[in-house]
This record gives C-alpha cells, sequence and structure tokens, in this order.
C-alpha cells in the first residue's frame, strides 16, 4: 500500500467523503476502481513481487498429477541407448508438451497483459543471432523460443533421424539451451498465468510436466542451478521424493531468489 502508514488508505478516505453534487453513480465507482487498483500497485502501475501470492505453491494444487508414477527412475538413461539419442528424444517431447501446454493460455498471454517476459524478480530478454539484446514481451519471447527450438529439432545436421548420421559434437550444448527456453516458458506460466491453468484443470498436467523436466534435466546436468534458482521453491515441493510429492526436496534451496526485492536480468 502506498502513502504514509499512520494515514487512512487512499481508498478509505475516498470512500469517506460525502460524493460531490452532480457526480453520476457510475463516475464515482470508475474512481474507487482507480484508486483501489493504484493502491494495491508500485507508481509504475505494477506489482511488486514480493506481493504476489503464489498460488501455484498451496498443497491443494501441488499434489495434483495426471500419474503418481516415478520420474526419478524413468529419466535414466536405459541400457544400450545412445546418450544423445536418449537427450534428442526426450527433449523433442519436452519441447512438444511445452509449446502445447502454453498454447492453452495464450490467449491470455498477451503484450499489454504480459509486458515483459517475468518471472518473480528476473527478467528475461531474447537474444538476437548477433548477440544484441532484445527487450520484448512475454508472447514475442515465447514465439522467438518456439520458432528457434523447432528449427533446430527439425534440422537434420542438429538432431539428425537418419542411420548412420552424427550427432555434432555441440549437440549437448544446443540442448542446454534449449532446455534452458523451456524452463523459461514453464516458468512464466506458473508465475504469470497459473489462475488461467487452474481454471482449465489443467494444472495436474502442467505439475506432471515440470517434474518430468526437472529431473530429467538434473539427471543429465542440462540447467545451471542458477537459472532454476527462480522456482526452486516450487521445485522443492513438486520434485521430492523423486517426483511423487511430499517430504523436502533434494538439492533444492527453497526458492531464496524469490526472496530478493530487485530485479535480474538474463
Amino acid at each position: 500500500m502506498l502513502g504514509d502508514h499512520g494515514s487512512l488508505p487512499a481508498d478509505r478516505v475516498l470512500l469517506s467523503q460525502p460524493p460531490k453534487t452532480g457526480l453520476s453513480c457510475k463516475m464515482v465507482l470508475q474512481a474507487v476502481g482507480k484508486v483501489l487498483r493504484k493502491s494495491k500497485a508500485k507508481p509504475n502501475g505494477k506489482k511488486p513481487a514480493a506481493e504476489e501470492k503464489k498460488m501455484y505453491l498451496e498443497p491443494e494444487y501441488t499434489k495434483s498429477r495426471i500419474t503418481d508414477i516415478g520420474f526419478k527412475e524413468l529419466v535414466v538413461l536405459p541400457r544400450e541407448i545412445d546418450l544423445n539419442e536418449w537427450l534428442a528424444s526426450n527433449t523433442t517431447t519436452f519441447f512438444h508438451h511445452v509449446n502445447l501446454q502454453y498454447s492453452t493460455i495464450s490467449e491470455f498471454c498477451t503484450g499489454e497483459a504480459c509486458q515483459t517476459m517475468a518471472v518473480c524478480n528476473t527478467q528475461y530478454y531474447w537474444y538476437d543471432e548477433r548477440g544484441k539484446k532484445v527487450k520484448c514481451t512475454a508472447p514475442q519471447y515465447v514465439d522467438f523460443v518456439m520458432s528457434s527450438v523447432q528449427k533446430l529439432v527439425t534440422d537434420e545436421d542438429v538432431f539428425p533421424t537418419k542411420y548412420g548420421r552424427e550427432f555434432p559434437s555441440s549437440f549437448e550444448s544446443l540442448v542446454k539451451k534449449i532446455c534452458r527456453y523451456l524452463f523459461h516458458v514453464l516458468a512464466h506460466i506458473y508465475w504469470s498465468h497459473f489462475k488461467e491453468t487452474l481454471a482449465l484443470e489443467l494444472h495436474g498436467h502442467l505439475n506432471t510436466l515440470y517434474v518430468h523436466f526437472i529431473l530429467f534435466a538434473r539427471e543429465f546436468n542440462l540447467l545451471d542451478p542458477k537459472e532454476t534458482a527462480v522456482m526452486d521453491d516450487l521445485t522443492e515441493v513438486l520434485c521430492s521424493g523423486g517426483g511423487r510429492g511430499g517430504g523436502s526436496g533434494d538439492g533444492a534451496s527453497g526458492g531464496g531468489a524469490g526472496a530478493q526485492n530487485h530485479v535480474k536480468e538474463r
């Protein structure tokens, strides 16, 4: 709440004043609504990250899954399967699933509603082929991600599908790059569109996808812990016990990054 803590909030002051002669009921309600919106926001109109309620951490939602399978065992490299083949198969599958999950809430993720690609106190920027940082809205960022990843997974020189074709020497680094992008999209869905996901009753699907993805990335060291720290609180809850839920997390730091109130850039 803005203003002096010792004085009445702006909305209480406005409501306690007698209405001016000639003001219509509609005009008064509009004015009250405007004050209420401002009283809950920063001067730039955005809610402070610390005031955001992380609905996705509530127990009634974190326990929701579409399966109770132990993903920790599922992600292990099977015998006689080439590591790169396993990485390629799973990375392609995760790309399609994340893309599908995002498509369910894409109509709510607009340039007006999501003016930046933000997750908690972290803001992501896209970097073009020349390495130039591009500030963009969340839907633009996701479009860049999906287009870029689609181009990679369909490139026969990067993700070979024909017998006898070799994976490039840079394959693992490219997989890590893809996983970082996909993590950004998943984190944004949780942070900005969990209410819509909940309304669509797709939170069980989202939780299951997140657990599978994070445990796979952990198994093969595909994500930097500093990159995923922004969602450590969720990871600790969802991925403890091999992804079945409950207990304390293994290797998660409990969301320390979210407790900071300054904005990071990536």
